[in-house]
């Protein structure tokens, strides 16, 4: 961009600033004032980012802002605010225009962008710039946490970010076009770094506990300094090379001289002793041309054997989507300086910084207190790290933060997610890509660094290693990762570099595994299976009671009562409650589920009881004389109980309906994850290998040889031999691309530099060629890829039809005839799946869909047997896009205010989802506190069955109230609806006790059964283990089996204590399993609630507990509820006669929950009471 075209404010306000004469800078009286217009024109830019690109131009920065801070550093005001504009105008071009561009024209805007940060980055590669950051980030660390103002926090802060800004910067390739071992811009920025003291400053706040909060800015600053470098590299910086490293250099001179000559050795042969003028014409005989006629070759013999039909023909032009990835990282070989600089500041880093900065950078990548994408960094940090400090004396203390089980389990977390969102944002798959690469490295060191330990002179590091690899091979998710990423490797988003570096973390890993194996006669893992079900929910059939079986149940009945002339039992008038106390439903509410009763009593013909269910609700409700008057006469009795038996009550099962679909969400989609452990066998895990699937990305690699490493070949070449030879599987590699790639190795003038790989070639080559002579088709299988099916039927003989119970089955013309019109008929219906429509209709109902789907194939009606796949219920989506949220955002708005907000949103939402992850999705946006909140509202005024009228209108007509306003009833629906909303959120604080209560009154058994008499020392001890156990686990979300170490002699007596055995085995305490195992082990298997409550169970037991216990086992507990419950009606009834002289009529709802909810203090008085006699 010209000077001349820059906006004239723009250059007025640039003009101000001041202007360099010499080495000296004469800044103007307003240059403050200049600096803050400059950084309010860049926060209204432009998306081309104008303002950005004119200042670019002018260099303002490198002529005006950098001799400000050098020159007039101690104007403090002016420092600070050409700080804050040199942070904004360094900061990367892709956050300026949030993406690379599409369009030509910002493309054209992005890399102008970049050109003049490129030119900012060699203005900053000056000391004296450096120096004065230095010094200004030193003078404001001096200053203690009380002295340190915000304004000293934002300066430091804004020198971190510049520092991280100017690193950033990538390279010009066209313009720094240095060779190795020379000095580039970057190299000079870190010099510049290095004298000025801003590196012993990063090792200082990487290392200072009073700094922790700048802790992701080092790491950053860190990552960028080492961007181009590699731990080897710096590990062998400054050192003499040793013979080994000189020997292997050499060979590798002598294969490629070797490979030269052998090169030039072939183009001789090639050529005749004399040279002809005239090529020839030759008849290929067998060779068919486009033609009938063989081909016509013009060229020379020598020529021929590079022969192809596709010579001379346009190469087709392959879309962007299926292009083959592309490495995008660069090394180089800096300076040797600096190379000695960098290995130096590595290892002072491990020395006295690596272990607490990675613990702090852990803490807030788990708490979410860093920003998105920041565990790049970490995994960049721990693979770079590991791999110096494994290189430079493997000293395991330097790196002990991150050698443990939990870090495994968070790169192996981080994994599975980058490969999920690789799938689901096609846009960003190659960004996702490349966290997934930099998160298998630090998968592999970790690996490394282990295998280094295992190797060790010390036996406590030994130990350790061991410690760690047995945890590793003992969990499934770790050793089928390898598997897993094998089996979904794609070439098309995943580099060459991602393969060849899995390949070698999957032979490490196999390596280690197999000596691991090896001395073990049994080793046992734990093995999962998931099943995903839906529970079934109960089908209940009501019987509809019709007038003939009302009337008849009604004379039974009533003869019975005036048989027994209305007389009851001492049990059934003393010990029917008509209300369930333990409910959370205040006992006020519950008098339609009391009217329910009584009329199943009466369905039941069970006279006696349905009267003394009458007479008992008619003392605890007595208001508006629902349940008859005080002194209503037997006959009166009579009438209501045969009111009652005719009346359309609600049904239980309607009641029931509510509790039904708070269970929904969890009813819908259950994991049932069946964990196990089996016997290990190695042999048995290699064969999992033996799959096409697996092999294509080994052979994928194998086509680049000449450009492997030694070790990338020998990791696939040992890779092919165990499943060639040690599984006998070789015909699995019988496949003719594998052929081409075989011959083109053998053919390779240089083919003596790679022996092993020539020998394995040979070696199925010989198998093949045996093979060949038994089996006359084997050449038509090489142009198939093989499972193990296929090569047991080539190798063994292939079976004939009708064997191994594979009848086939026949079907006739009719038949045949019937499917194919059956499927015309259908198949533009639009059902989800038409082979379960065509079963039914078909003649012969005893045909299975297997069967109809194999003849559909083979009639022609369809393709393939993908087209017909029965479709899984729910969803494979799992990730939600910022789309797909705000979507969710703007329906939960639109209906957060209907009776099923849910439900309005699942059937409104673009991509189909199960409800169980709309909920979490909700939860976890904060859209509601908690799932009850999505419940389908019920409404209290619901109707009757067939006869339209409502509760209150039945408790009328019984009661013979008069009628009230339509108007005065719905203000008074309105308020107990209030009322209910007060009363849920008192239930929520009180259903937590309830339950601790019935844990304690359940475990208390356990405590009973096992006599633990004088070891009270040891059970305090197992009962702080088991809640430190719940309180990690509480932590890091991750179960593993914790085992019980007893450190002190009273512990290791009980250990040996046959009752305290018995005790541990009550509450779920594993034994050691074998001789590996040494201590009992708290299980992986076990909540943190279920630990929780067996610690508490743990407790002495009161002497309030235990006298409830053996009282609750006689019948004066229900006496007791029911006298205190018609004492709770006689107190209610004086308070309502006080407040109205009208009865208020409320409406029930039902609930499984068996928690109570009091609504004055007197009531809470009188259930505690109720509770401690219990």
């Amino acid at each position: 961009m010209d000077l001349y075209m820059m906006n004239c404010e723009l250059l007025a306000t640039c003009s101000a600033l001041g202007y360099l004469e010499g080495e000296t800078y004469h800044k103007e009286p307003d240059c403050l004032e200049s600096v803050k217009d400059l950084i309010r024109y860049l926060r209204h830019e432009d998306d081309s980012r104008d303002i950005r690109q004119q200042l670019g131009a002018a260099q303002i920065l490198q002529n005006d802002l950098l001799p400000i801070i050098t020159q007039h550093g101690q104007d403090k005001p002016l420092f600070d605010a050409c700080i804050r504009l040199m942070v904004n105008l360094t900061q990367p071009a892709l956050l300026c225009f949030g993406k690379i561009p599409d369009d030509p024209a910002f493309r054209h805007h992005f890399l102008q962008v970049v050109s003049y940060l490129q030119a900012y980055k060699e203005a900053f590669a000056n000391e004296k710039v450096f120096t004065v950051l230095s010094e200004t980030l030193y003078n404001l660390l001096q200053l203690d946490w009380e002295q340190r103002q915000e304004e000293d926090n934002l300066l430091i802060e804004r020198i971190l970010l510049l520092v991280r800004n100017v690193l950033h910067v990538p390279a010009d390739p066209y313009e720094e076009k240095n060779v190795d071992d020379d000095a580039s811009v970057h190299d000079k920025l870190l010099w510049a770094i290095h004298m000025s003291g801003m590196d012993d400053l990063l090792k200082f706040l990487a290392s200072a506990q009073s700094e922790q909060q700048w802790s992701m800015h080092v790491l950053e600053v860190i990552s960028l300094m080492f961007r181009e470098q590699t731990p080897e590299l710096l590990v062998r910086a400054g050192q003499v090379r040793s013979a080994q490293e000189k020997q292997k250099d050499s060979n590798e001179l002598e294969a490629l001289r070797q490979k030269e000559l052998a090169e030039k050795h072939s183009r001789t042969m090639q050529r005749g002793t004399r040279h002809s003028r005239f090529r020839g014409s030759y008849v290929v005989q067998g060779l068919k041309s486009i033609s009938e006629k063989d081909v016509i070759f013009h060229q020379g013999l020598h020529n021929f054997k590079n022969y192809s039909h596709d010579a001379g023909k346009a190469t087709r032009r392959v879309p962007k989507r299926k292009q083959v990835a592309q490495d995008t990282k660069s090394q180089r070989r800096s300076v040797l300086n600096v190379r000695l600089f960098l290995r130096e500041f590595c290892a002072d880093f491990l020395d006295n910084c690596y272990n607490r900065l990675m613990y702090l950078v852990k803490e807030s990548l788990i708490r979410e207190h860093a920003q998105q994408h920041d565990e790049t960094y970490y995994l960049w940090a721990l693979s770079f790290f590991m791999a110096f400090n494994r290189g430079n004396g493997c000293k395991a203390e330097l790196v002990s933060e991150t050698l443990s089980v939990r870090t495994f389990h968070f790169i192996e977390k981080n994994i599975t997610n980058y490969y999920e969102m690789m799938l689901t944002d096609k846009k960003e798959a190659t960004s996702w890509s490349r966290r997934m690469h930099l998160a298998l490295k630090a998968y592999q060191e970790l690996l490394l660094t282990v295998n280094e330990m295992d190797r060790s002179k010390d036996e406590n590091i030994r130990q350790s290693a061991s410690v760690i690899k047995s945890n590793i091979f003992y969990l499934m998710e770790y050793r089928e990762i390898f598997l897993t990423l094998l089996r979904k490797f794609d070439e098309k988003m995943q580099p060459r570099s991602f393969l060849q570096d899995l390949v070698e973390s999957t032979h490490l890993f196999l390596r280690m595994l197999e000596r691991f194996c090896k001395g073990r006669s049994n080793l046992l893992v734990q093995k999962k299976k998931v099943k995903r079900k839906k529970q079934k929910k109960k089908s209940s059939s009501h019987t509809e009671n019709t007038p003939e079986v009302l009337e008849e149940t009604w004379t039974i009945v009533s003869q019975e009562l005036r048989t027994s002339g209305f007389e009851l039992s001492n049990a059934l008038t003393e010990g029917v409650v008509p209300f369930d106390a333990a409910s959370e439903i205040p006992v006020a509410e519950q008098r339609t589920e009391a009217m329910i009763r009584i009329q199943d009593a009466l369905f039941a013909r069970t006279g006696p009881e349905a009267l003394g269910l009458l007479r008992a609700a008619r003392e605890v409700w007595p208001e508006g004389d629902v349940f008859g008057s005080a002194e209503v006469q037997p006959e009166e009795e009579l009438e209501l109980l045969k009111q009652i038996l005719f009346a359309e009550l609600p049904s239980k099962l309607a009641t029931m309906d509510e509790d039904e679909e708070v269970e929904e969400l969890e009813e819908e989609e259950l994991e049932s994850v069946r964990v196990s452990e089996t016997e290990f066998n190695f042999l048995d895990f290699i064969k999992r290998f033996a799959n096409p699937s697996i092999i294509r990305p080994y052979l994928l690699l194998l086509r680049s040889y000449a450009s492997n490493t030694p070790h990338t070949n020998h990791c696939i070449v040992r890779m092919l031999h165990r499943v060639a030879v040690d599984l006998k599987m070789d015909a699995l590699l019988f496949q003719l691309s594998v052929f081409y790639l075989f011959n083109k190795v053998l053919t390779d003038p240089a083919a003596a530099v790679y022996k092993e790989l020539v020998t394995f070639a040979k070696y199925i080559l010989n198998r093949f060629f045996a093979l060949a002579t038994r089996n006359n088709k084997a050449f038509i299988e090489l142009l198939f890829w093989k499972n193990v099916g296929a090569v047991r039927e080539m190798t063994e003989g292939y079976r004939k039809e009708g064997e191994d119970g594979m009848k086939k089955v026949k079907w006739t013309p009719e038949e045949e005839e019937e499917l194919r019109q059956l499927y015309e008929e259908h198949k533009d219906s639009g059902v989800p799946d038409i082979v379960e429509t065509l079963l039914p209709l078909l003649m012969n109902t005893n045909r299975t869909r297997r069967q109809v789907v194999t003849q559909m194939v083979s009639m022609g009606l369809v393709d393939s047997v993908k087209d017909l796949k029965k479709e899984k219920k729910g969803t494979c989506i799992v990730l939600w896009t910022e789309d797909q949220e705000q979507e969710l955002q703007m329906l939960f708005e639109e209906y957060k205010d209907s009776d099923d907000v849910l439900g309005n949103i699942l059937k409104r939402l673009t991509a189909k989802r199960s409800r169980a992850r709309v909920v979490d999705k909700i939860l976890s946006l904060g859209l509601v506190s908690e799932r009850r909140d999505l419940y389908k509202k019920r409404r209290r005024n619901a109707p009757g069955k067939s006869t339209g009228m409502s509760e209150e209108d039945f408790f009328a007509s019984v009661s013979g109230a008069p009628e009230e306003n339509t108007m005065d009833r719905d203000e008074e629906e309105d308020d107990d609806l209030e009322e209910d909303k007060d009363d849920s959120e008192e239930e929520r604080d009180v259903v937590r006790p309830a339950q601790g209560k019935k844990g304690r009154r359940r475990e208390s058994a356990v405590e009973r059964n096992v006599n633990v008499g004088g070891l009270s020392g040891p059970v305090l001890w197992l009962q702080n283990c088991l809640n430190r156990a719940a309180d990690d686990r509480e932590e890091d979300g991750v179960s593993h089996p914790m085992p019980l170490v007893p450190l002190t002699e009273e512990n290791e007596d009980a250990m040996e204590n046959k009752s305290f055995k018995r005790l541990l085995h009550k509450i779920g305490i594993r034994p050691p399993a074998d001789e590996q195992e040494s201590f009992w082990r708290i299980p992986a298997t076990m909540s943190i609630y279920q630990l929780r409550t067996m610690a508490s169970s743990l407790n002495p037991p009161e002497e309030s507990e235990v006298g409830g216990e053996g009282e609750s086992e006689s019948g004066v507990e229900l006496r007791a509820q029911a006298i205190r419950a018609l004492l709770l009606s006689r107190q209610r009834k004086r308070s309502s006669a006080d407040k109205k002289s009208e009865p208020l009529l409320l409406f029930v709802k039902t609930s499984v929950k068996r928690n109570r909810v009091l609504d004055s203090d007197d009531e809470r008085g009188t259930v505690s009471l109720m509770n401690s006699q219990n």
